[in-house]
């Protein structure tokens, strides 16, 4: 069933990259000049952002999504995955010309993968095509990467956000790779970072130093809550009360794609429910183990699962 209705109230609202992920499980991901061959295909509705609000539609908690899709197969397809997820499409922006964004990704044995962005419409967002009324009533606003200019549009909706909203970032390689003066209009607005180490030390230019040190600098910047993602190893975590290192949970890896997304997704529940920094980093990756154990987000888990679980 879609929702259309612009009084909808969303607890959480995403703002990235619509796309459909076409997966292509492989023998092995090559080099320059090297061969493989694909043994088997998938096409799932994704982008971070999504990834991030369809796992909290099916923790429980209201979420609606900031997008742009055209009016083609995968917009329909990206379309009716957010309804039957519960996910209000509200703010859905629709285009009457171009294509809807994709991304290609080659995902080998061990679940490692790499990817290729056709963006399509997703870049061009406008600031007034954004209903300033929906945004403004959201407890948390979850801003994701964007290839080209709707990054700009990110930095003006910072304006529009009521004081009350949580900003929550995921940079992703994308934009980290802007370099921090371009990032820094977004990370003064943010409340909750959420990065990987490789994002961290490439954004703070450093390979060797701890990674609290490298954390101090952004809570000094006022970022309230840094999380930093670190695979296998788990996740370390500081805020201004606690600080925490919290290992992963072991399962049998078929897709890392969704992984930082589903853990940015266990999270933000935690933060809506006012669990503390330890708490919540446990259950990010419990549920991050749980996604990765399909393709896609067809291994995204429920509430009750979840509720089952702890």
């Amino acid at each position: 069933m879609e929702i259309f209705d612009n009084d909808l109230n969303a607890e959480v609202i995403g703002f990235g990259a619509l796309n459909v992920d076409k997966l292509f499980s492989v023998e092995n991901i090559v080099g320059a000049d090297e061969e493989s061959f694909i043994k088997s295909e998938t096409s799932t509705p994704g982008g971070s952002a999504a990834n991030t609000i369809v796992g909290l539609a099916r923790l429980g908690v209201d979420t609606s999504i900031i997008g742009k899709i055209a009016e083609d197969e995968d917009g329909d397809l990206i379309e009716y995955n957010l309804a039957i997820n519960g996910v209000y499409s509200n703010n859905l922006i629709y285009s009457e010309s171009g294509s809807t964004g994709k991304c290609l990704g080659f995902v080998d044995g061990d679940g490692e993968r790499c990817l290729y962005i056709d963006p399509g419409v997703n870049d061009e967002i406008k600031i007034d095509e954004i209903n300033p009324l929906n945004i403004m009533r959201c407890k948390i606003m979850h801003y994701t990467s964007f290839v080209g200019d709707s990054f700009k549009t990110q930095i003006e909706l910072l304006e529009k956000l009521s004081r009350d909203t949580v900003l929550s970032f995921d940079p992703g390689m994308l934009y980290v790779q802007k370099g921090f003066e371009e990032l820094k209009p977004i990370l003064e607005r943010t409340n909750i970072l959420l990065i990987n180490e490789s994002e961290l030390r490439l954004l703070c230019n450093n390979d060797d130093a701890p990674i609290k040190e490298l954390v101090v600098g952004f809570l000094d910047l006022g970022i309230e809550t840094i999380v930093v993602k670190q695979g296998s190893k788990g996740v370390y975590a500081i805020n201004n009360n606690e600080e925490c290192q919290v290992g992963s949970y072991e399962c049998d890896v078929v897709d890392t794609t969704g992984a930082g997304d589903s853990f940015n997704s266990g999270f933000l529940y935690s933060y809506l429910k006012g669990y503390n920094l330890e708490k919540s980093c446990r259950i990010a990756n419990w549920v991050a183990s749980k996604a990765i154990e399909g393709f896609g987000m067809e291994k995204f888990p429920s509430l009750k699962e979840l509720e089952d679980f702890f």
